[in-house]
């Protein structure tokens, strides 16, 4: 008899948890998948505070008793016994022998050199191999390939969250406007998304880098267009289902508005989808920018990219440094992605039972 009310305890104390709490207790039991979240969360963290990581400025500096922020402010040279009245470049070996002289101290960023930073002391001809100035060496630019890596990595995440909330908001909207409405809305809805999806996007992209100055804006607008589509197919097919459901026949015999309805009870319900293909769309949009870098229609030259490191890692076989450090952050930010996708996949299957 205890044995039976033991188990009826725990099935009550089950029953009593909210879906959404349940499902993060599934998720929770993915070890691989909740790892995975948080060293992902880890690296984006990280990567937002890249400026404290890896740059080229001192974080703060005192000279002959005064204290300089250089990352918030441009200093001349000779404000700290330089000739010009140029911008301090605090790698210069004047400059550090000023910075170490008594009374004087500089705090500096663990690497000591920013995304366009060009080492122009490196002991080796560019791409230089790794090194202690330079711990993954440098691009066939002189730029240290670490920063390049953590500005790209950083660059590559923010758009790719960009493109992911667009392309789920579009396609959540154009979805549930055809899956609940249905009829001559769904049919028109259809045959004006598949003459869109015909159209031929990297020609588009080619046309438009041509006709605009390329940035990240017009590159995140383009790719918004177009990458909405499919997952407005599943959004659709959910609502078609749960709008021939009891609670919605109630909710309509009771007078409640559509907006009530969708907002409240069946999009609520219609998620899965949604929420399953987040880390797929992420990572959809991380190859998809990379990819359009390597071909040079991507982010406007300068800014750190991953698939402009791609690039010269192609153009540069000698220099395996650039390929093999560039290929290990991909294939690990990938990964992570999708072991989070596995992990959200069966948190949100109602099929899934909490034990």
């Amino acid at each position: 008899m205890s044995g039976w009310i033991l188990v009826s305890n725990s099935t009550n104390a089950i029953s009593g948890i909210s879906p959404g709490r349940r499902a993060w207790l599934r998720f929770r039991r993915d070890r691989l998948g909740y790892y995975s979240l948080l060293i992902f969360m880890s690296l984006v963290l990280l990567s937002l505070g890249a400026e404290l990581l890896s740059n080229d400025r001192p974080l703060v500096l005192v000279y002959q008793g005064q204290v300089y922020w250089p990352q918030w402010q441009d200093y001349p040279e000779t404000t700290f016994g330089g000739d010009f009245a140029t911008p301090t470049d605090y790698l210069d070996p004047f400059i550090e022998q000023t910075l170490r002289a008594p009374g004087n101290w500089a705090l500096f960023a663990p690497n000591r050199y920013g995304p366009k930073t060009l080492n122009y002391f490196a002991s080796a001809p560019n791409p230089a191999p790794p090194s202690a100035a330079n711990w993954l060496g440098t691009d066939d630019r002189g730029r240290d390939l670490l920063a390049q890596l953590v500005y790209g990595f950083r660059v590559s995440v923010l758009f790719a969250l960009a493109l992911t909330v667009s392309g789920v908001v579009l396609g959540v909207v154009a979805g549930a406007i055809q899956g609940f409405f249905g009829g001559a809305m769904d049919l028109g809805m259809q045959r004006l998304i598949e003459i869109w999806g015909s159209m031929p996007e990297l020609y588009l992209l080619i046309i438009f880098s041509a006709v605009f100055a390329p940035s990240v804006a017009l590159l995140l607008v383009l790719l918004s267009l177009f990458g909405w589509m499919g997952l407005a197919d599943y959004v659709r097919a959910e609502f078609l289902r749960n709008r021939q459901m009891d609670y919605v026949r109630s909710a309509r015999a009771l007078g409640v508005s559509n907006w009530k309805i969708i907002t409240r009870h069946v999009l609520p319900n219609s998620l899965t989808p949604v929420l399953t293909f987040l880390p797929f769309r992420m990572s959809g949009a991380i190859l998809a920018l990379t990819s359009l870098d390597f071909l040079g229609l991507g982010v406007p030259p300068g800014t750190p990219s991953l698939g402009e490191l791609l690039s010269q890692g192609k153009n540069n076989i000698d220099a395996w440094w650039i390929s093999l450090s560039t290929f290990a952050v991909l294939v690990v930010t990938l990964l992570l992605l999708t072991f989070m996708s596995d992990a959200l996949r069966n948190a949100v299957d109602p099929r899934k039972a909490l034990e």
